[in-house]
């Protein structure tokens, strides 16, 4: 079975409305937290900016919630802005939803995966993996990576997993011989 991987090159642009210049325009995060203390009380934000106005805005992360409720190595990785907490809590769903904005991906992730097969007895099974939440269709996926046309995909591909959706999770398909 060949591996393929789906990788996250950098962080995804957010879609959400500017409170400034009214665009729908993407917002990238600046890989800040700003953390505000109220007595024993703390409110956490991801700051993220318009691309096209350069406005920061705020993500609500946590808000009103007890010191003492939150790991206390969570809450030093929101006062150094550890990246990989920044990666989690942008690519947390649950975030997204509560804050109305949605992951743009485009140009964010690249597919690795091996040269391809000439020596390889047909049929070739791939498996591919997910690093991150990226959601693809694996039909445009599998034509660019093979360089075939989407039809021929479908005609050549079997997968117990439906092509034309896009899927964020791991999927294996076969590789039919062409006529």
């Amino acid at each position: 079975m060949l591996p393929w991987v789906v990788r996250r090159t950098r962080l995804p642009l957010l879609s959400l409305r500017c409170a400034d210049c009214r665009s729908e325009s993407a917002r990238t995060g600046e890989g800040r937290f700003r953390v505000n203390a109220n007595g024993k009380l703390l409110d956490v934000w991801l700051l993220v900016r318009c691309v096209s106005c350069d406005r920061t805005s705020k993500l609500a992360v946590h808000e009103r919630v007890p010191v003492k409720s939150l790991d206390p190595a969570e809450l030093h990785g929101y006062r150094v802005n550890d990246p990989e907490l920044v990666a989690s809590r942008l690519l947390d769903p649950l975030l997204a939803r509560r804050n109305r904005f949605a992951l743009d991906w485009t140009g964010a992730w690249r597919l690795d995966a091996p040269s391809p097969w000439l020596d390889e007895t047909w049929p070739v099974q791939v498996e591919v993996v997910f690093e991150d939440p990226v959601p693809v269709r694996p039909d445009r996926l599998i034509a660019q990576r093979l360089g075939l046309s989407r039809n021929e995909v479908l005609r050549r591909i079997k997968s117990d997993t439906p092509l034309r959706r896009p899927r964020s999770t791991g999927f294996t398909f076969t590789v039919m011989a062409g006529d």
